[in-house]
Order: structure tokens, then sequence, then C-alpha cells
């Protein structure tokens, strides 16, 4: 039977269990086709749903990175974009990712959307993240107070020093980072020719 039809056959289960975390399915234009949980999306061919990864940069245009805690459940320990993850169904994809930033690293900040990106991605434990990823950027340059059951560590990164180290050490980094960090990107490059056009 097909990963696809496993999806549907678990989505139509969500009441055996009121307390799990479950993913919002949706199609390649971001339709929600109906929700699973979070151990199913990530399992065999992978369910395409709703994500987001939020890159917050400081006054000195750096970027805030994480190190994911070690007891992640996949790519523990590896360097990633300042906070990733999936709001629940029925939940405003914004406020889910302020929210995260809140409980991850003790943030406050305003955030706005810069893009999408799918991207399908096998990993290294044999889970696949298979997401329609909404990309968002925030300003901060407050104190960072991680939470240690989510981080064990952060960094603020010049742009440059970024796109280099990747480059060199891959292996230390999420490898959706990969696909996530060109939004970012192709936005500072438009925000900085509408300034100099200002």
């Amino acid at each position: 039977m097909s990963e696809r039809s496993g999806c549907a056959r678990e989505r139509d289960k969500k009441a055996m269990s009121i307390n799990r975390e479950e993913v919002i399915l949706v199609d390649v234009k971001d339709n929600e086709i109906g929700s699973v949980d979070k151990t199913t999306a990530h399992v065999g061919d992978g369910c395409l749903h709703r994500a987001f990864s939020v890159f917050i940069m400081n006054d000195h245009g750096q970027i805030l990175l994480q190190r994911r805690a070690f007891s992640k459940y996949h790519c523990p320990g590896l360097w990633a974009n300042s906070c990733c993850s999936h709001p629940q169904p029925g939940e405003d994809i914004e406020d889910s990712a302020q929210t995260r930033l809140q409980e991850e690293l003790g943030i406050n900040a305003a955030i706005s959307s810069i893009g999408k990106v799918v991207y399908k991605i096998r990993l290294p434990n044999g889970l696949i993240e298979h997401d329609l990823d909404h990309i968002f950027v925030g300003f901060y340059s407050g104190i960072v107070n991680p939470n240690p059951a989510e981080v064990f560590d952060c960094k603020w990164l010049d742009v440059s020093t970024l796109r280099n180290d990747i480059s060199m050490d891959t292996d230390s980094y999420v490898p959706w980072l990969h696909d996530v960090l060109p939004v970012l990107l192709q936005y500072l490059s438009s925000f900085s020719c509408q300034k100099i056009n200002t």
C-alpha cells in the first residue's frame, strides 16, 4: 500500500489520541487536506506537511543559529536556523512561529513572512522531512535565553561566515538549511536594493 494512503489512513484515526502532537497535511499549493501525528509524517516516503523556519537577525546583520538539543528525535546536536517547527491543526502559522521562538529561545519579536519552499530530505536516521516550509524573518538584539530541552547552544554569525561554514562543514548543519537559507538571502538582497533606491 502506498505511503500516501498510509497518511490518509492515519489522518482518519485522529481520535485515537488527543494528546499526541500532529502536523497539518497539505497539497503542493498549501491547501490543508488533513492531519497526522508527527511520527507518521516523517516515516516511509513522508507526508507533505506544513512547517515554518524562522531567521532572527540582529542590528549587526548577523543571523542567530541554534544547535539542536541532543535529545531531539532527529538531527540532534546539529546547527539550524533560529527556530523551526510545525503548526498544530487550527493554529495560525505566524502565531505558532512566535510561540515557538519564545519557548525555545525566550525571544519576543515581530516576524514577517518572506517566502515558502518545498523540500523532501532523507535524514541520517532514516526519517524523512517532506515539508512545505514557510520562511519568516525577525529582528532582535536582546538577550537570548535558550531552553535546554530544545537548544544545546546558540550563536550569532555573519551571513558570509555562515555560507562559507555550511560549504566547508556541511555535516554540522541540518540538511534543510540548504533549502531555506536561499530564501533569506534573496530577501536580504532585495531589501538592500530597496534601501539603495530610497
